[in-house]
């Protein structure tokens, strides 16, 4: 710690470097201050194709893990996207799951390549064909066909990486910019 002697400094020149010092270590708040990072539970709007989700990112392995265990309810155009770090292949079951949901499957460059239906509380795992996937969305069953949505269809990466880092993740460390 450093210190500054009145003889050296005088007296105003120590208090107003001991105030400074403070001041600087101190938390911002107000306008200027960041923001806390969101939360699983906090929404955010993507596009897929050409229609806007909702959607909570589950990014961190506990929030991968769990994803909409125990849920009652999901609103029409909301669900969940589960994020990796890199390319794998998809395996997803229902465990503790109430709500019949489809599963869309994302390639890395954000396009829809699989998408298949899930039964609530039903264990088998629905694996996915391609060994290179990244992103996977979860909706109510029927979303994907009412909504003409079908592979091929893009996710928005732009807005994706927007939402991690309001998240307080850094884009890059799920390969997009």
């Amino acid at each position: 710690m450093f210190w500054a002697s009145s003889s050296q400094w005088g007296k105003r020149g120590g208090w107003t470097l001991a105030l400074a010092l403070l001041v600087a270590g101190c938390p911002r708040s107000g306008p200027g201050a960041a923001a806390p990072p969101k939360l699983v539970s906090d929404w955010f709007a993507i596009k897929v194709g050409d229609r806007t989700v909702q959607m909570q990112l589950a990014i961190y392995s506990a929030e991968l893990e769990h994803g909409l265990m125990e849920r009652r309810d999901l609103g029409r155009d909301q669900g969940m996207l589960f994020v990796y770090g890199t390319p794998v292949r998809m395996s997803f079951w229902m465990r503790n799951v109430s709500l019949p949901l489809d599963i869309g499957f994302f390639s890395p460059e954000g396009e829809l390549k699989e998408i298949y239906s899930m039964l609530p509380f039903d264990e088998a795992s629905i694996r996915s064909r391609d060994v290179r996937l990244q992103f996977a969305l979860e909706m109510n069953q029927g979303w994907f066909h009412d909504n003409g949505v079908r592979p091929g269809a893009k996710l928005d990466l732009v807005a994706l990486g927007e939402a991690l880092k309001a998240r307080g993740a850094t884009p890059g460390e799920f390969g997009l910019r």
